[in-house]
């Protein structure tokens, strides 16, 4: 009863989303075209309207984006899982990555074992999971630093880490880091994490964070092996 409620509220969701955006698509290009009235300001007046179309219109951008990350918020359900190599999973995502970890002068290091047990996976949304991780580390990391991803075997799975070199986080912001809407960034739209969290749980994982203010943070998942429940 609880699941089928859940797709119930996962679709009456999905549907909202989709109307609220066809409505932003129809103010964004209202206020592109009020944008191009205004492209050659010639009075201070004109300056100061365009300037409020501009920021009308990174708002409407803000608020797809929020849309589109709370749309995966709250389709993470019911995933169908396979047995994937986990070492090679997070190498593709370290590969799609890394042109943007270089431009931020980031480097990222790896030590996954070659003989760890497969792990139950949906590819691509596990992936989603890892991709928010590292965009969470390059934010805490706005002059560069070092991202370390390391793997080991315990007796129920495997256990994967995400380490970074960041600003880190306080005891306040660590409380809250999981919570639906919760950004200490200005502009972050909060689902970041919890999706991730949602996407873990339903492979039958876990999160885990570690942080301290000017010493980074230490993300640990931790997987059932492909043959245990998951």
């Amino acid at each position: 009863m609880l699941n089928q409620e859940y797709v119930e509220l996962a679709e009456l969701a999905g549907g909202f989303v989709h109307d609220l955006k066809n409505h932003l698509s129809t103010l964004r290009l209202n206020l592109q075209l009020l944008a191009e009235d205004f492209q050659d300001p010639q009075t201070q007046r004109e300056r100061r309207a365009l300037d409020r179309v501009q920021r009308m219109q990174n708002e409407c951008q803000r608020l797809v984006d929020i849309s589109q990350e709370f749309l995966r918020f709250a389709r993470v359900e019911g995933l169908e899982l396979t047995p994937a190599n986990l070492g090679e999973v997070v190498e593709e995502m370290v590969d799609f990555f890394g042109p943007t970890a270089r431009a931020a002068n980031i480097e990222i290091k790896t030590y996954i074992p070659a003989d760890l047990p497969l792990v139950a996976l949906h590819r691509d949304m596990f992936k989603q999971a890892l991709l928010n991780l590292l965009l969470n580390a390059q934010q805490a990391m706005p002059s560069g630093g070092e991202i370390t991803i390391q793997a080991s075997q315990e007796p129920a799975g495997v256990v994967l880490s995400l380490i970074d070199t960041g600003q880190g986080m306080s005891a306040e912001v660590l409380a809250k880091a999981f919570r639906p809407f919760y950004s200490a960034r200005s502009g972050g739209t909060g689902l970041g994490l919890p999706t991730t969290r949602r996407i873990l749980s339903a492979h039958g994982g876990t999160i885990d964070v570690q942080s301290e203010v000017g010493r980074g943070s230490k993300f640990t998942i931790r997987l059932p092996s492909s043959n245990q429940p998951a």
